[in-house]
């Protein structure tokens, strides 16, 4: 499955993005992290669900100070797909 989120808040200039990158490292997901022009930040997931709810649960515990809100919906997968990247 692939799971996009959009995090509103104090979210850019905070360090997010990398938060995000090496939170990835430990669970067995792809995906990608970017800043969106309307200052909230655009995360997509892929990997097995379990795997993804884990991750975000960690990424929320560490960034829970300036997430405000946030907006979920599952998304095509993206195939052949590896690793976890910053877009810049």
């Amino acid at each position: 499955m692939r799971r996009k989120v959009v995090f509103s808040g104090r979210v850019q200039g905070v360090g997010f993005r990398a938060t995000a990158r090496a939170v990835a490292a430990g669970y067995d997901l792809s995906g990608a992290v970017r800043n969106l022009q309307d200052g909230s930040v655009e995360l997509h997931a892929q990997g097995e669900t379990s795997e993804i709810d884990r991750y975000l649960d960690e990424l929320r515990g560490a960034l829970r100070d300036f997430i405000r809100s946030e907006t979920a919906e599952n998304v095509p997968e993206v195939a052949c797909e590896r690793g976890f990247v910053i877009i810049r």
